[in-house]
């Protein structure tokens, strides 16, 4: 089964997180078939939050790809701000 999730990144105290697509057996931080975007929960300022590629994440759901709770928020979160810059 083929899985959205997150693998951390970044430094101590200061997560960064890579969204991936990935077989379900790999580890968190293991081999990824695609990086489909980031999220970054520490941003301040001018920093993006979250950058998601939409168009590979809506492929791959539809070829059978689970995302986790936490990025289906993601996901909505991203969707919302592209349809208010547009």
């Amino acid at each position: 089964m083929v899985k959205i999730r997150l693998t951390r990144g970044g430094a101590k105290k200061r997560p960064f997180y890579h969204i991936i697509v990935t077989d379900v057996r790999s580890a968190r931080d293991g081999r990824n078939i695609e990086r489909v975007g980031f999220y970054n929960p520490v941003a301040q300022g001018a920093e993006k939050r979250i950058e998601l590629d939409l168009a590979r994440v809506d492929h791959w759901v539809k070829n059978g790809a689970q995302p986790t709770d936490k990025v289906r928020n993601l996901i909505k979160e991203a969707t919302k701000s592209q349809a208010a810059a547009a």
